[in-house]
C-alpha cells in the first residue's frame, strides 16, 4: 500500500504545483508581455480614471448617446459575471417581446425615423455583453444623437466613421464600432 500512495501522492503534488501554478504563471506572464493592454482589461481610461473597458459593453439608455447591442444578461444589463445569452428560440414568446419592446423603445426616442431597424439593436448577442454595433447600427442612430445635443448630422456621422474599426487584419470579422468609444468622444465635442 506505501509503495502505490506515495509515488501517486508525489505525482499529485507535481502536477499540482505545475498545472495550478507554474502554468497560470506562465501563461499570464507571456501575455502581459505580447498583450498588455488586452492581459489589463482593455481598459478605457478618461480624465485619468477608468470607464470601463473596450470588451464589455455598458448599458446606454439616454437619446444623447448611441446605444449598444442589447444585453441578455440579468439582474442587471452587461454583467460579466452573468455572461451567458438569453437561451430563447424564435418561437419564443418572451423573445418576441423583448423584440418588441426594443423596437419600442427606439421608435419612442426617435419617433422621425422610419429607416429599417438594424438587427443588432434588438437582438441581444450570445455573450450578453458586446460591446460593439454595426455601422448600419450606429448610422441608425446618427439623426438622433445629432439632434438632441444639436449638432450637425455630418459633425456625428464623421465621429462615427473615425471610430469605425475595419476587419481584423483586414480579413477576418466585420467592421463594427465601439460604443463607449464613440460616447466618449461624443462628450469630448462639447
Amino acid at each position: 500500500m506505501k509503495t502505490l500512495l506515495r509515488p501517486a501522492v508525489s505525482l499529485f503534488v507535481l502536477l499540482t504545483a505545475v498545472t495550478g501554478v507554474v502554468y497560470p504563471l506562465a501563461v499570464t506572464g507571456l501575455a502581459k508581455v505580447t498583450f498588455s493592454e488586452a492581459a489589463d482589461g482593455s481598459l478605457v481610461i478618461k480624465d485619468g480614471k477608468p470607464v470601463g473597458s473596450r470588451l464589455i459593453g455598458q448599458n446606454f439608455s439616454d437619446p444623447r448617446y448611441f446605444w449598444g447591442r442589447p444585453s441578455a444578461t440579468s439582474p442587471q444589463p452587461y454583467n460579466a459575471s452573468a455572461s451567458s445569452g438569453s437561451n430563447q428560440g424564435p418561437l419564443n414568446p418572451a423573445l418576441v417581446d423583448a423584440v418588441k419592446g426594443r423596437i419600442d423603445a427606439l421608435k419612442t426616442a426617435d419617433p422621425g425615423n422610419s429607416k429599417p431597424i438594424p438587427a443588432d439593436l434588438v437582438n441581444a448577442s450570445a455573450s450578453g455583453l458586446d460591446p460593439e454595433i454595426s455601422p448600419a447600427a450606429a448610422e441608425y442612430q446618427i439623426e438622433r444623437v445629432a439632434k438632441t445635443r444639436q449638432l450637425q448630422v455630418e459633425v456625428v456621422r464623421t465621429l462615427v466613421a473615425k471610430n469605425t474599426e475595419g476587419r481584423q487584419w483586414g480579413v477576418f470579422g466585420e467592421p463594427r464600432v465601439n460604443v463607449l468609444q464613440l460616447n466618449i468622444a461624443l462628450d469630448s465635442l462639447r
